[in-house]
């Protein structure tokens, strides 16, 4: 198992983990039986790609911000902020969203991907925000209690919780 040089924090999206960007991604499409024609371009260009994440998008009808979880030259996963919800995103969906790329699961990194993304909600003016995650994602659902997630019952096959964000 590689050993990480730096504690992983959240980076807006960086080239300085162009290579383990494309590994996890590449891995993590073939594994779950999606298409990888998109990791072509980004590993072309990865600057434009980055460029192209990188501050605040309209993402599903609302602002969003996409941050990466890095640790040195380590991509480990992204965690993406969605500004307000649409009628939509309330049923599921919810603020925020995330995934860690199958090297570094089961380490805990999620839980604090996640407890740093809460921080950077509360730099946006949100107070509480709503998570979802599939009703047998059992790993998610342990990551969301963890950072304070109260559940509020399914929609669409997704179980809600809502999170009220902590100050530092």
């Amino acid at each position: 198992m590689t050993r990480l040089s730096e504690p992983p924090h959240l980076v807006w999206p960086t080239a300085a983990v162009r290579t383990s960007y494309l590994a996890g991604e590449r891995a993590d499409c073939l594994a779950e039986g999606r298409p990888t024609d998109w990791l072509g371009p980004a590993g072309d260009d990865f600057e434009a790609f980055v460029a192209q994440r990188r501050g605040v998008q309209i993402r599903w009808d609302v602002p969003a911000t996409v941050f990466w979880y890095v640790s040195g030259e380590h991509y480990l996963g992204t965690l993406v902020v969605r500004h307000r919800l649409t009628p939509e995103l309330a049923t599921a969906g919810g603020h925020i969203g995330y995934h860690v790329v199958t090297p570094w699961r089961r380490q805990g990194h999620a839980t604090r991907m996640l407890a740093a993304g809460l921080s950077e909600c509360l730099g946006l003016g949100l107070e509480r925000v709503l998570l979802t995650c599939a009703s047998d994602n059992e790993a998610s659902r342990r990551v969301i209690q963890a950072n304070g997630g109260v559940p509020d019952g399914q929609a669409h096959g997704e179980d809600r919780f809502w999170i009220t964000v902590p100050r530092s």
